[in-house]
């Protein structure tokens, strides 16, 4: 049977515990929730991306916070945009911190349902799998290594069972816009595919800007998106 959160937070490598108990996940390390504290080479997402020239995760968000804390990204720009603020990127100083979303905001991914009736955080996996597909340039020997570390992680049958078919399968962007249940879960799985993308590269690019046309996200909201993205990954 898939657990979701361990499924996501062995994905990313994501800190036990990371999780904020309070309204706010604090920023010990200049960016919200500890962004700067650990790379996300520990999950399997870091192996995905790590092996690419260039390639950069925003590995903090990833490593640390998990879902936490991609979940309070996306509330931050989406709050900003629907309050027609400019946006101000997570990353300001060492006492900032990163709201967290409401269990009824539909961006509290611990809570939250997919188009599909599955686990948000499923989407979120199938998501990102897909963007860091996205080059076409993931080798058999590039394969052969991934499948080795999904063997090492802790899942259980069902979850290496998805993860595998997720990289085995076609690149279908109208999948992955299909996922999102609402403009909020769009939002998310845009960020979510931001972050596992290289923006240099030309194919990962075009597929990042028809899924956000697939998603119905207006450009203005990719504006603060995108500017939350470009801060992790520079941290």
């Amino acid at each position: 049977m898939i657990d979701p959160k361990k499924l996501l937070d062995d994905f990313l490598g994501a800190a036990d515990g990371s999780r904020a108990g309070s309204q706010s996940i604090s920023a010990p390390s200049g960016l919200p929730g500890g962004l700067a504290a650990a790379g996300a080479g520990a999950g399997l997402i870091g192996l995905l991306l790590g092996s690419k020239k260039g390639r950069r995760i925003g590995a903090s968000v990833l490593g640390y916070g998990g879902a936490a804390v991609l979940g309070g990204l996306a509330y931050k720009a989406w709050q900003e945009w629907t309050e027609k603020r400019a946006p101000s990127p997570a990353r300001t100083s060492p006492d900032q911190e990163l709201p967290t979303p409401p269990a009824d905001s539909g961006f509290d991914l611990e809570s939250e349902i997919s188009a599909t009736g599955a686990d948000a955080r499923i989407a979120i996996v199938q998501a990102m799998i897909a963007a860091a597909k996205a080059d076409g340039h993931i080798d058999a020997d590039e394969q052969r290594k991934l499948f080795e570390r999904i063997g090492q992680l802790e899942l259980d049958r069902e979850e290496k069972a998805l993860v595998m078919d997720e990289l085995a399968k076609p690149l279908d962007v109208d999948e992955i816009a299909a996922l999102a249940r609402s403009q909020e879960q769009a939002t998310e799985i845009w960020l979510a595919s931001r972050l596992a993308i290289d923006p240099d590269d030309p194919k990962e690019r075009t597929y990042l800007e028809e899924l956000g046309r697939k998603l119905s996200l207006p450009d203005s909201l990719i504006v603060h998106l995108e500017a939350q993205a470009t801060a992790v990954r520079a941290a």
